[in-house]
């Protein structure tokens, strides 16, 4: 697949996430356990639900647009890197499977988002 198409349906997915993130935090959020109860949890959701629809759209507007495409890849690689690291972060008040699960789809994506950046520029 070439990195244009990669990034395309990646960029379609975040966005597709973002918006499940915010029609159903609370199953989006199931992973947190007990935590996803609270009403900060709830609240904090809901940004990434936009975050990552945000990003998402961003990312498929720069491939329309071509020259910024590379450069986008890195800032959703960069949000994807902090993901992991703020789980890990607190790995210990979280369900192993849900921190099992976002640090492997988060640095998955971090490193395809840096292979893509490379890829694009």
């Amino acid at each position: 697949m070439n990195p244009r198409r990669a990034a395309g349906l990646i960029g379609a997915g975040r966005a597709a996430l973002g918006i499940a993130v915010l029609l159903a935090p609370e199953v989006t959020s199931s992973w947190l356990g007990e935590h996803a109860r609270h009403p900060a949890v709830r609240y904090l959701t809901h940004l990434v639900g936009v975050r990552d629809l945000a990003l998402g759209a961003l990312t498929l507007a720069a491939l329309r647009d071509g020259e910024r495409a590379g450069r986008m890849q890195l800032v959703c690689a960069a949000a994807d890197t902090v993901d992991v690291l703020a789980t890990l972060a607190v790995r210990s008040e979280l369900p192993a499977a849900g921190v099992a699960g976002t640090v492997a789809l988060g640095g998955g994506a971090a490193a395809v988002g840096l292979y893509l950046a490379r890829e694009l520029a």
